[in-house]
């Protein structure tokens, strides 16, 4: 039965990313998941500061504001004409640094256990459980199929204006869609998720499975909602296959899963139809072929 919760967690995990990551990648934003898993770090510290508790939920509630906040100066500095990635990398080393020199400065005497929230073990869920309303089920799951559902419902809900502020900012504004609004609303929804994930998997899954299984959805199709299915559908294949490989070779279930998102991404990246490497070396030979025969 332990195996069946880890197996779910990973898949919860990578159906709630690969949603997001699609939007992410469409948006030339595929970094901000790691951006904030590293910028979370003051929030961390500053909620321990106040509290004065090592509980896990106040510890993720500060995470999730600077979270949030991240998102906040990255867009500040994009609109204010410094390029994307390097507003990325400019907010999240910064805090993170902050955050460094937080924990350097205030908790050097105090069993502050920082890798428990940002670098948790996938293995570890099943032994953590949470009975809500007489259903008992480990305390992860009940979390991530929260921020699943609420993904899900989001996007669901404001799946055309999302589209549209996707490949076509300028006119959505036109149309009166709150380019703004929806653009927060999104990176509030990768705040959230990425957070809630931390404890329970661990930042290297995460931001895997935000990036890789939507990147191998986009060498696949241009149409947004196959994208959006391929990529759900890469994320938990890579989740299944990524368990069992670790079993087999005794490693980290996570790094597994990554890794065996990594691989599909290459399969992909060499025999998708329109954008693979084999696929269109074998269409210009093709080509080329027709273009010599005799016309007759």
């Amino acid at each position: 039965m332990n195996d069946f919760w880890i197996i779910l967690t990973g898949a919860l995990v990578a159906g709630t990313c690969s949603i997001l990551g699609v939007f992410l990648i469409l948006r030339k934003m595929a970094m901000v998941g790691d951006a904030i898993s590293h910028s979370v770090l003051p929030g961390i510290v500053i909620a321990f500061l106040i509290s004065g508790s090592r509980d896990s939920l106040v510890m993720l509630l500060g995470a999730a504001v600077l979270g949030l906040v991240t998102v906040f100066l990255i867009q500040l500095f994009k609109n204010s004409g410094v390029q994307s990635d390097a507003s990325i990398g400019v907010v999240f080393t910064s805090l993170f640094a902050i955050g460094v020199v937080l924990v350097s400065s205030y908790t050097r005497q105090i069993d502050l256990d920082l890798d428990c929230v940002l670098y948790g073990e996938i293995a570890f869920i099943p032994f953590h459980d949470l009975t809500v309303l007489g259903i008992s089920m480990p305390k992860a799951v009940w979390g991530l199929g929260l921020s699943l559902l609420l993904t899900v419902i989001v996007v669901g809900l404001f799946y055309k204006q999302f589209k549209i502020c996707s490949f076509d900012p300028a006119l959505a504004a036109a149309v009166g869609i709150p380019v703004a609004l929806f653009h927060y609303l999104l990176m509030g929804l990768v705040s959230v998720s990425t957070v809630a994930s931390f404890e329970s998997v661990g930042a290297i899954l995460v931001v895997g499975m935000l990036v890789i299984p939507a990147a191998t959805a986009y060498l696949l199709t241009d149409k947004l909602s196959v994208m959006m299915v391929y990529s759900v559908l890469t994320g938990v294949t890579s989740a299944v296959l990524g368990y069992y490989v670790a079993f087999w070779l005794d490693a980290s279930i996570a790094g597994c899963m990554v890794t065996v998102a990594g691989i599909l991404f290459v399969v992909a990246f060499l025999f998708s139809p329109t954008h693979g490497i084999v696929s269109r070396h074998f269409i210009r030979k093709r080509e080329m072929r027709n273009l010599q025969q005799p016309v007759a």
